[in-house]
């Protein structure tokens, strides 16, 4: 298991751990007698089905980018980028951009190869655009699916 894997999982079982006790509380409010304390309840109820569907829909997400770049892998077909990486592992902002347009235009003139989306969020992520890195896997992840 990767370490990016083992922080999500780890993340994971602790934000359902507070929202398992947060649920706990709501429902201690819920069953007093008190209009506020039950009005209290139902809120800090709603508060875990959020919590729960946002932990779904990020792991799914992960999980689908993560079959993507496999299926990428294993074609040998993973983008190949000309921006030289920092010791921490980033891409060094300056040269990623430069190649920016390159990938915009690829995924812009084929917008149903999923491919060109995947390296296009790769791309925006090196820019350090996160919106819209994840914008672009989620078009992938759509696109790799019809």
């Amino acid at each position: 298991m990767t370490g990016a894997k083992l922080g999500a999982v780890v993340m994971s079982a602790l934000v359902i751990l507070y929202i398992a006790l947060l649920g706990q509380q709501g429902y201690l409010f819920f069953i007093q007698d008190n209009l506020v304390a039950k009005t209290m309840g139902v809120a800090i109820l709603t508060l875990p089905v959020v919590g729960f569907w946002g932990i779904f829909r990020e792991l799914r997400f992960g999980l689908a980018v993560e079959k993507l770049g496999t299926i990428l892998e294993s074609e040998k077909g993973w983008p190949s980028f000309e921006f030289s990486l920092r010791p921490s592992g980033r891409a060094v902002k300056a040269e990623a951009l430069l190649e920016f347009d390159k990938y915009r235009e690829a995924a812009n003139a084929d917008p149903e190869n999923w491919r060109k989306w995947f390296a296009l969020g790769l791309i925006y992520d090196a820019c350090g655009d996160r919106k819209r890195a994840r914008m672009a896997m989620r078009k992938a992840i759509a696109t790799s699916q019809r």
